[in-house]
């Protein structure tokens, strides 16, 4: 086995045996101008990754025995022709595994064991940094013969940084061969300058943090996006670090995310979320003052039962047709996790909510189409144009947020339905109904959608019932659609205050239609101010304005900066949509006092940043 493997134990850089080397993620020189380097391909076979069993240790431990004591002489000969020693008690081997045979592995040295390889080398009084709690090494990456230039060498390397990452990992260390020391410099690795001997081999002690590598992956997109499509990652963490969706929300870095400062609440304007201006409905407020002390430590109702009931009847459709959550973004996570994956084609608006981009495109890596909305028309939906590009039905999900997001733009209910009935039952409508409020409950999809197999109304109550703190929402669809994620969904995935709440605001619609009518109020006069100050400004039904500032003057980045020490917080828009601009501004509609304040801490941006 010896001489099957000599020479053919390599690395991508300069045909050199990784036998002979103890590498880190990035030895493989992996991308060059969107390229593997050395012009390799990956190779056609199905790669799988995972944790190695103990029938993989076992071979593991040969090959390390053929090659590092009987090919290179490193370490003693021994009679059960296995190389292993006491830090594979903890040690963590990940393998790749090609047409049913292991084709390469690597190791990774958790901290919970208290030692590692390099302990082997180098006193811990002489190690270089400081930041050992929570430190892994990363090591013995090996590839068998045919792999040279192929996605597996890199892919090996990319699942034990990820490795490290998904376990709190704060720093990497490697012992790497001279030869190679620039690749683990271009990698995020620091040289400390400190060489280490074995045999013939001279080693560097190089090391980064986390951080560090993080980087450097991110600047290499096209990286990540080969091993998703080449390996089938069977690992218990995901192949993506998780990303996070913005939401706006900046004000609470003023208040304290510790809720250090809540009392500074008066002294903020929080525009830059689209919570209610108005308080909850009096019976709301009331309910929960009376009976607070019970209703927080005490455990709701299993199933939602109550409040299914009264969102039943105040929408006129079944208690089968309604599935509770804690907010919408809850039952988004919940419903595309079921029903999407890699292969799922989707349609969104654009512009339109971000969660709706990051969970399908960053989370589930749906294949998904942007059906544009322009500025020249408003950002008015093309009825005719949707409705023409989904009538073959070759999309899964269609999510239309209406009114939507961040444009204020609101389609009839004729319209939406006209569009959903000339497409095939196949694809799946997803209606996202937040504002829908804001144009009256009588324009509200639910009931039509529950008599269709293909229609899902997302209903969150925190926009239109001022109820954001307690997360209460819902799905109104047929059962046949429901029945599926009501099997999946938690007990007590409302609290006990947030049914409370939800309930007691159903009951109280006039109320509601008050606040809506001053919104719209309010909406229509802050209008009117903002473009005056030369502000073009996105008619609007919801409780929000879109605008853009002058071309010539600061950009929303520069005027939310600004603004926020005013303790005005604003929505730089220009990431919420793939056109919007650097001048793409949106702010909540609150009371007419803080609109003033907003207006005039916008005018006093204007007036003073330079553009």
């Amino acid at each position: 086995m010896a001489n099957s493997l000599q020479g053919n134990l390599a690395s991508t850089q300069h045909g050199e045996r990784v036998a002979t080397l103890i590498e880190s993620i990035s030895t493989e020189k992996v991308i060059q101008h969107g390229r593997l380097a050395g012009g390799g391909e990956p190779s056609a076979a199905a790669m799988v990754i995972r944790e190695a069993t103990e029938q993989d240790r076992q071979e593991i431990y040969r090959t390390r025995h053929d090659v590092y004591a009987v090919e290179l002489g490193q370490h003693p000969q021994n009679p059960d022709g296995l190389l292993k020693n006491h830090l594979d008690q903890f040690n963590r081997y990940f393998v790749a595994i090609i047409d049913g045979q292991m084709a390469g592995f690597i190791s990774v040295t958790p901290p919970e064991g208290g030692e590692y390889s390099l302990d082997g080398y180098l006193d811990r009084k002489q190690w270089p940094f400081e930041d050992r709690d929570r430190l892994f090494e990363v090591r013995l990456l090996t590839v068998k013969s045919g792999r040279r230039g192929s996605l597996l060498a890199t892919a090996l390397m990319y699942a034990s940084f990820r490795a490290v990452e998904a376990s709190g990992g704060t720093r990497l260390v490697v012992i790497g061969r001279t030869e190679v020391a620039s690749i683990y410099r271009s990698s995020g690795y620091v040289d400390h300058g400190i060489e280490l001997v074995k045999g013939d081999v001279t080693f560097l002690l190089m090391s980064a943090t986390v951080d560090q590598v993080r980087k450097q992956v991110e600047k290499r997109p096209q990286l990540v996006d080969r091993i998703e499509q080449t390996v089938d990652w069977q690992l218990s963490f995901p192949l993506r670090k998780p990303a996070a969706c913005f939401h706006g929300g900046g004000f609470f870095e003023d208040v304290g995310d510790g809720f250090q400062s809540l009392s500074r609440r008066e002294e903020i304007i929080n525009a830059d979320v689209l919570d209610a201006w108005f308080p909850a409905a009096p019976g709301v407020i009331s309910t929960l003052s009376e009976h607070l002390d019970w209703l927080v430590r005490t455990s709701p109702p299993t199933g939602c039962e109550g409040l299914i009931a009264a969102i039943a009847a105040a929408r006129g459709v079944a208690e089968t047709s309604v599935l509770p959550g804690a907010g919408s973004s809850d039952l988004i996570f919940l419903a595309f996790n079921q029903w999407l994956s890699s292969s799922s084609r989707v349609l969104l608006l654009d512009p339109t909510y971000g969660e709706y981009f990051h969970v399908c495109e960053k989370v589930l890596r749906c294949q998904v189409d942007r059906f544009q909305l322009r500025r020249e028309a408003g950002f008015e939906v093309a009825v005719e144009q949707l409705q023409a590009q989904v009538a073959d039905g070759d999309y899964d999900l269609v999510v239309v947020v209406n009114p939507n997001s961040p444009t204020g733009r609101h389609l009839p209910l004729s319209e939406v339905q006209s569009i959903i009935e000339a497409t095939p039952a196949s694809t799946l409508f997803w209606i996202d109904e937040t504002y829908i409020e804001y144009v009256g409950s009588a324009h509200s999809l639910e009931q039509f959608g529950c008599q269709r197999k293909n229609v899902v109304v997302c209903k969150s109550m925190s926009k239109g019932y001022a109820l954001s703190g307690v997360r209460s929402a819902y799905l109104c669809a047929s059962p046949e659609i429901l029945e599926p994620l009501r099997a999946l969904t938690p007990p007590w995935a409302v609290s006990l205050p947030g049914q409370v709440a939800a309930v007691k605001a159903l009951e109280d619609p006039e109320y509601y239609q008050r606040q809506y009518q001053a919104t719209a109020l309010a909406r229509e006069s802050m209008a009117r101010d903002l473009q005056e100050l030369g502000l073009e400004v996105i008619p609007s039904v919801a409780n929000f304005l879109l605008t853009f500032l002058p071309a010539d003057g600061p950009t929303a980045a520069q005027v939310v900066q600004h603004c926020r020490r005013s303790g005005v917080h604003l929505r730089d828009a220009s990431n919420m949509g793939s056109a919007l601009g650097t001048h793409a501004l949106r702010t909540a509609v609150k009371s007419p006092q803080q609109n003033s304040q907003i207006v005039t801490a916008i005018a006093e941006a204007l007036s003073t940043v330079q553009a």
